[in-house]
């Protein structure tokens, strides 16, 4: 009899996720790597000429200072349904085939993507369009902060989810 524990399988990636298929939107949730693919295939469609792709990296500055790393906090049952009510009036103001976002959580290294959005419309003004506004309306209204750490210091800065303010800092 072997006492050499089973092999097991690693864990499947930890996904909360929101959709509404009727509209085709989804959005989620996840301390994994991001999946390009993936996200991109939530929003193919045969009547869909164009496909946007939106990935937000963590940059190695911001204010002059060198940035060690970000990482993301969220409430995600509040955050969810803020991105699903984003995707859903986006989808129907733009007339979109598909749209779908995705938001790391956790520590993000620099060059990492923290977000991806895709949104699919039969044209590619409409895509465009879209993918910006999908954006700037999670930065404004998601319930997401992050934690900036910056190189050669203790502890770091907080701030919400927005560009420009400088935060409080921590630590």
């Amino acid at each position: 009899m072997s006492t050499e524990p089973e092999p097991q399988s690693p864990p499947a990636p930890a996904v909360d996720f929101l959709q509404d298929e009727e509209s085709n939107c989804y959005v989620a949730l996840t301390h994994d790597h991001l999946d390009v693919n993936s996200i991109m295939n939530r929003v193919k469609s045969p009547q869909a000429g164009a496909i946007v792709l939106f990935a937000g990296t963590t940059r190695d500055n911001f204010a002059g200072k060198a940035v060690k790393n970000l990482q993301y906090s969220s409430y995600n049952p509040l955050a969810l349904r803020s991105m699903l009510s984003i995707a859903q009036t986006i989808s129907q103001k733009h007339s979109l085939k598909g749209i779908a976002m995705i938001h790391r959580l956790g520590v993000v290294p620099v060059g990492e993507e923290s977000i991806l959005i895709a949104v699919s419309s039969p044209h590619r003004k409409a895509a465009w369009l879209a993918g910006e506004e999908a954006l700037e309306e999670c930065k404004a209204r998601v319930e997401i902060w992050k934690l900036e750490e910056f190189g050669g210091q203790e502890g770091g800065v907080w701030r919400a989810n927005r560009d420009g303010g400088l935060g409080e800092k921590v630590g």
